[in-house]
């Protein structure tokens, strides 16, 4: 078989903010900018990775989700407790120094950790938890 990562996703509560962050602050590129009913998806990904995206999409877009459900969704965005997503650099020192530049809410410093990685930690404006591991 030969499968790879094609599409991972990401929800937004800002689709601003959320377009700052990944494409002024990381780098990304914006591949689409779709908007449906009020709504808005945004695929960006790195810089000479075609084949590599994130979809950054409406949190509670499913029709059929109930009120409930659709809090609840919502409240562990907040704590940045529902999604994520590892990324990786190979100078984790200058990517930490530009994300904390931008105002991004760090979560750790670059920390040497005990399972064999270096990396550090932030909150994107939605409150998704982006890990960023130095790629040795």
């Amino acid at each position: 078989m030969d499968i790879t990562i094609h599409s991972s996703f990401l929800p937004h509560t800002d689709p601003e903010a959320s377009l700052a962050f990944y494409r002024d602050v990381l780098g990304f590129e914006v591949r689409l900018d779709v908007g449906y009913e009020g709504m808005r998806w945004i695929t960006v990904g790195p810089v000479g990775q075609p084949s590599t995206a994130i979809v950054l999409h409406p949190p509670t877009a499913n029709p059929g989700i109930t009120d409930d459900e659709r809090q609840t969704i919502l409240e562990l965005m907040a704590k940045g407790s529902y999604f994520g997503v590892n990324l990786a650099t190979t100078d984790l020192d200058a990517t930490f120094a530009k994300l904390e530049a931008s105002d991004a809410e760090v979560v750790q410093e670059p920390t040497e950790q005990p399972y064999g990685v270096r990396d550090c930690a932030f909150r994107d404006p939605a409150g998704n938890m982006i890990r960023i591991q130095e790629a040795r």
